[in-house]
């Protein structure tokens, strides 16, 4: 074995760039992926990742229900199963969504993905051709333009404010689009407490938004994975819900109201679409997570989710609040940020002419990391914002993550200054 190790090591290597394919050769990594390896093994305050708290993770549950399953459902979770889907999972996830939301739904409009972020590449696949037109927030999910960008569409990006992404002048862009004889695929958003920016889409919005899709033709991804998380302020339907033609995709996943580990979303849209998305899966993995279907299953039958949800929010609300405070109480003046009503992350803005993403680097010395906001946008031209995360520390360690970046950021004011 020695042997063999050390001839290949004294043998020319191989041009590996050669065998990779163009599009393989264009991939990056994730850079909030890469970001993590970096503060994971230091002594730093990471505000960075968009990760729940293992502490919200109903581990009692999940045994009870693992030991149930396996006891009288093993047959069906430890064997293969349908690229749909575990129907009696559909069946509950469709009651659920029409109890919570009032979207009418049955089980052929739902799929089961390997977590959102497989439909998020299933609809590149089955939708985006060469040169598609495909408007995003400004800015919007950085793992959703990985995704799309592999099947080469043409990013529009319409801005944001605190009532979501402006309606207004996507209806200019649109028609500005049309006059130049192209025409929208689909408008793809996160409707509800937005990655990065934790805003929310407001109702009236989201009504135009529907109208404009008949009106250009195109299709709605409404991406919806911490539309549960709500802290403050009155619920607002999803976008789904005055969806009455099928033009709206709806992603959703159990990972941030169950466990991310288990890797599982669904998507809701109509059996047309859902139909070649499901060919589209078979060649992917032929099938979700079974064991996890199953689970998954009987946590939303047996009450579980709906019991869950509260402490989950009652977990989260108090850190949330908690930078926030911080937030206000060191953050130097010229400095903003978002509040948002739940799910995960706040958005800040500095004064321009500061790079975050150069910033970085002095942060991580002074022992605190954040996401450099550059990475948000599709065409990576706004260089002076940040996201943070408040779901996996606790309120003192938010708070003095939160003071070590103000004092980074005064620094780098006072620069500008000079």
């Amino acid at each position: 074995m020695q042997e063999k190790l050390e001839r290949k090591l004294a043998s020319e290597p191989l041009n590996f760039e050669s065998f990779f394919s163009e599009k393989a050769l264009q991939m990056k990594a994730s850079e909030i992926r890469e970001l993590l390896k970096l503060v994971e093994t230091s002594d730093v305050i990471s505000l960075a990742g968009g990760l729940p708290a293992p502490e919200t993770f109903p581990v009692e549950i999940i045994k009870k229900i693992a030991q149930e399953v396996l006891t009288e459902h093993a047959d069906k979770a430890l064997q293969y199963g349908t690229t749909k889907g575990f129907t009696p999972l559909r069946l509950a996830l469709a009651k659920w969504m029409e109890n919570r939301y009032g979207i009418p739904m049955s089980k052929v409009e739902i799929m089961m993905v390997a977590g959102s972020q497989q439909a998020l590449d299933l609809i590149g696949r089955v939708f985006i051709n060469p040169g598609d037109v495909v408007v995003v927030e400004a800015p919007t999910y950085l793992a959703a333009l990985n995704a799309f960008k592999y099947y080469e569409p043409e990013f529009v990006s319409i801005p944001m404010d605190h009532d979501g992404m402006r309606i207004d002048l996507l209806e200019e862009k649109l028609e500005e689009l049309k006059r130049e004889g192209k025409r929208v695929k689909f408008v793809y958003t996160v409707s509800t407490f937005q990655n990065p920016m934790g805003v929310t889409m407001s109702l009236d919005r989201r009504k135009r938004l529907i109208e404009l899709a008949r009106e250009y033709d195109f299709l709605i991804v409404e991406d919806s994975p911490y539309s549960e998380l709500r802290y403050s302020g009155e619920p607002i339907p999803p976008i789904k819900h005055f969806d009455d033609e099928g033009r709206v995709i709806y992603l959703g996943t159990f990972s941030k109201i169950l466990a991310p580990g288990f890797r599982l979303g669904w998507v809701s849209a109509h059996p047309h679409f859902i139909r070649k998305m499901e060919i589209a899966k078979q060649a992917v993995d032929l099938c979700a997570n079974t064991l996890a279907q199953v689970i998954a299953w009987k946590y939303v039958e047996n009450g579980y989710l709906d019991e869950h949800i509260p402490k989950i929010i009652e977990f989260y609300k108090p850190r949330r609040d908690a930078m926030l405070e911080a937030l206000e109480e060191f953050m130097p003046e010229g400095v903003e940020w978002t509040k948002p009503n739940g799910g995960m992350f706040v958005w800040v803005t500095l004064p321009e002419g500061i790079d975050t993403k150069l910033m970085m680097e002095k942060a991580v010395a002074k022992g605190v990391a954040y996401v450099p906001g550059e990475a948000f946008f599709a065409h990576r031209d706004v260089k002076n914002t940040l996201r943070l995360n408040f779901t996996y520390v606790p309120e003192k360690t938010i708070r003095e993550g939160v003071r070590r970046l103000a004092e980074v950021i005064e620094e780098e004011i006072k620069a500008l200054k000079k």
